[in-house]
């Protein structure tokens, strides 16, 4: 994954205290796991919010980092069986947060 950096503005807007703890998931991964229409919706989503939350289900094995690539996002946080994503094209670069 490269390093992709989050603009200053939104980096801002999302560092106040609770980060990422009140963005609600849109996107729920059940038994099926990751399915290219999964992938799809991510995509779709990330153009509009420009942040996103993903959760899935204990059962199903995931590789956040295989998602961000396949979905041309980037991880901003993973906690447990959630994580956050952005948009990879508006962003300028910052780290990912709690890897």
């Amino acid at each position: 994954m490269s390093q992709d950096r989050i603009s200053p503005k939104k980096k801002a807007s999302i560092s106040s205290p609770g980060g990422y703890h009140d963005l609600k998931p849109t996107i729920w991964v059940g038994k099926q796991g990751m399915t290219g229409t999964i992938i799809e919706e991510i995509r779709s989503q990330v153009k509009t919010r420009k942040i996103i939350k993903v959760k899935w289900s204990g059962s199903v094995d995931m590789d956040p980092a295989a998602i961000a690539r396949e979905s041309a996002t980037i991880i901003l946080q993973i906690r447990g069986r959630t994580m956050v994503l952005g948009d990879s094209a508006s962003s300028s670069g910052s780290r990912p947060r709690n890897i």
